[in-house]
């Protein structure tokens, strides 16, 4: 079946985006507003764009009614954000930012979160994440008047010390993370914990193995 997207229904669009795509990594963002409040709150649309500069990707979505969310207008006024990854064990905690306070309340205590300072940025970690971007914005790209992409450049990753094998060679031990991400509809998640590997072919050793001639 074909399901041709009309930019008058966009509730649907979003439904065969967020169903069809996944699973997706999970961007725990803190931020900073102008008025000293920490927000955190999670976002799905997410991923690593590159790395010469370093840089992530995060959707951000507004509401028709009421505008730009707060963690959304925190990062498009002060061009500052942290992305924090998010494990199994703080998927509770990770789930009660995801609720609609007010403006002038941080999410951090209703989740029982601590914050952790940053070092090149004002917005501060969330304490006891496995990994956390520094990241100021490098792009936006407004895609409609409620929407738009944020590119930011990762100024430093914070990752936490029982999960780094080798500093030196940069080795971490993601699977021991146990990290979560979204999939499907509402309120659906993933572990990362069943794996499998699969070596990227050399096409020489392809071509030699198949007398493949050139």
């Amino acid at each position: 079946m074909r399901f041709d997207l009309d930019p008058a229904t966009p509730q649907l669009s979003y439904k065969l985006l967020a169903a069809c795509v996944t699973p997706r990594p999970i961007a725990w963002v803190s931020t900073l507003s102008t008025g000293g409040i920490i927000n955190a709150a999670p976002y799905s649309f997410f991923n690593a764009m590159g790395h010469t500069p370093p840089t992530v990707a995060i959707g951000i979505l507004a509401d028709p009614e009421k505008g730009w969310k707060d963690t959304a207008r925190n990062i498009l006024d002060t061009g500052e954000f942290v992305v924090n990854l998010v494990t199994e064990e703080m998927g509770e905690a990770m789930n009660l930012t995801c609720m609609n306070a007010p403006s002038e309340v941080s999410e951090m205590p209703i989740a029982g979160l601590q914050s952790a300072p940053s070092t090149h940025i004002k917005p501060p970690r969330i304490a006891g994440a496995p990994v956390s971007f520094e990241c100021t914005t490098h792009t936006v790209v407004t895609t409609s008047p409620q929407q738009a992409i944020v590119i930011g450049q990762v100024q430093a990753i914070h990752v936490a010390d029982q999960f780094v094998l080798d500093a030196e060679k940069c080795y971490i031990d993601a699977p021991a993370m146990n990290l979560i991400g979204r999939t499907h509809g509402s309120g659906w998640y993933t572990r990362t914990t069943d794996q499998f590997q699969m070596t990227r072919p050399d096409y020489d050793e392809w071509a030699a193995a198949n007398d493949t001639e050139e």
